[in-house]
């Protein structure tokens, strides 16, 4: 996991032929500014000498944060170190915990019924229409069949899907009996639960691993983790974790400023930024980003992932049944 503290760009033209060629790329340093525009230059260089070769070569990195950043070290705002612990702010404010070694995992619940079973649907519906209707509608049967499938399945899918939800337990219910069945194949696992707005957030207690571990990548796909990130915790070789509310499920309507929120931001627009994050800090401790459900497993905690829990559990206001969820 990289999380830098500096950032610089570099600008590179050279003549390539008979056109001028322009390349920029990114540098970042833990030390100084400086640091991160040597090897900014050195990187710019490198890509220009690749150019010149005949080689394939994105002119420009794109200024991204941590989704879609494709490996590259997360590129934000660093508000506080723990240790290896670094909490940062995202690109529309909100405040993450990132650890390179401590698991936690996002699993969202789907509230949509799935595509296949509106195809089933549709088709069951279209045959019925056809075997029942064939005789009095002639040749205007199969067009009517189509249309009435397709207007009745969708509706009638989620309908079936919200039935079944309920007969399992609802959503939280069958998410805790992946976590179960997991855990009841790995008895040295302990896990545990928060609720979150859109889902639950597990976080692994017993040991401390890396997202590549192969029982990493195993629990992520019994529990369903949310697959952006899976993806993103690969990419960034980190776990992560917001710990205050979404901007908009607190009443923020604006979104930070200057848009996009991507760090770094220029000298001139910090007095902007500044104004929106600390009016949004302020309203964030109003409310909590999960809220603690329990553990699940052995009931061990490891002692590199202790300090990461209270802080967790700290910063999100997990422990504070009270407060609404964002």
């Amino acid at each position: 996991m990289l999380v830098p503290a500096f950032w610089a760009e570099a600008r590179l033209q050279q003549w390539h032929g008979k056109r001028q060629i322009t390349v920029h790329r990114w540098g970042w340093s833990d030390s100084s500014e400086a640091d991160a525009q040597t090897m900014a230059d050195a990187r710019a260089a490198q890509a220009m000498a690749d150019l010149q070769a005949g080689h394939t070569v994105a002119r420009r990195e794109r200024k991204q944060a941590y989704n879609g950043a494709q490996g590259l070290p997360i590129r934000e705002e660093v508000l506080a170190r723990h240790g290896s612990t670094v909490i940062t702010r995202n690109a529309y404010g909100a405040h993450c915990l990132n650890t390179p070694d401590v698991v936690f995992a996002d699993v969202d619940f789907a509230t949509q019924a799935p595509a296949r079973l509106g195809w089933v649907l549709f088709a069951l519906l279209a045959l019925a229409i056809v075997g029942t209707a064939r005789t009095s509608l002639g040749g205007w049967v199969w067009p009517l069949a189509v249309l009435a499938g397709g207007l009745a399945s969708a509706p009638a899918a989620q309908a079936l899907y919200r039935l079944w939800i309920g007969y399992q337990g609802g959503h939280e219910a069958l998410a805790r009996k992946k976590v179960q069945a997991f855990v009841a194949q790995h008895p040295n696992w302990n896990v545990r639960l928060y609720r979150t707005p859109a889902g639950l957030r597990l976080l692994v207690t017993h040991a401390v691993a890396e997202p590549t571990d192969r029982l990493v990548q195993a629990f992520f796909e019994q529990v369903q983790a949310d697959a952006m990130y899976v993806r993103m915790c690969n990419n960034q070789h980190c776990f992560r974790a917001r710990v205050t509310g979404k901007p908009w499920r607190m009443g923020i309507d604006s979104p930070m400023r200057p848009r996009p929120g991507v760090w770094p931001v220029r000298a001139e627009a910090m007095p902007q930024r500044t104004v929106w994050t600390q009016a949004y800090d302020q309203k964030a401790q109003a409310y909590a980003a999960c809220r603690w459900l329990g553990d699940v497993g052995s009931g061990t905690v490891h002692p590199q992932v202790q300090p990461v829990v209270a802080l967790h559990d700290e910063l999100s206001r997990a422990q504070q049944p009270g407060l609404p969820l964002a």
